[in-house]
């Protein structure tokens, strides 16, 4: 069983909380995750943060919004996985928080 995980990420203006969201996914024990990324066209320094440090099967969208729930759903259009969650900037994932879904899940625990 090799499940896939979409986690999105939202985010504005966030050159001070990307990198530790986007670190905590890139530092996961389990490795088939898509993070998407959706920006707000942010004026400050994330969009660069973001490119130089998403992950390998990662998505960037960097469009105006209608709000947190406009990106979210956005996010959700892209998702490709088997599974959604959603970490936004400033939030941060256990480094074996998704191996311990996934563990739950295959052995039907959760």
């Amino acid at each position: 069983m090799n499940l896939k995980f979409s986690i999105i990420t939202v985010c504005y203006n966030a050159e001070s909380t990307i990198l530790q969201t986007i670190q905590s996914l890139n530092n996961q024990t389990y490795k088939n995750i898509e993070h998407i990324i959706v920006d707000a066209e942010s004026t400050d320094n994330t969009l660069d943060i973001i490119k130089k440090n998403k992950l390998h099967h990662g998505k960037i969208i960097s469009e105006k919004d209608k709000g947190i729930y406009d990106a979210m759903n956005k996010g959700v259009r892209l998702a490709n996985g088997h599974y959604l969650g959603f970490c936004n900037s400033g939030d941060l994932i256990h480094p074996g928080g998704i191996k311990i879904i996934y563990n739950k899940l295959k052995n039907k625990k959760l």
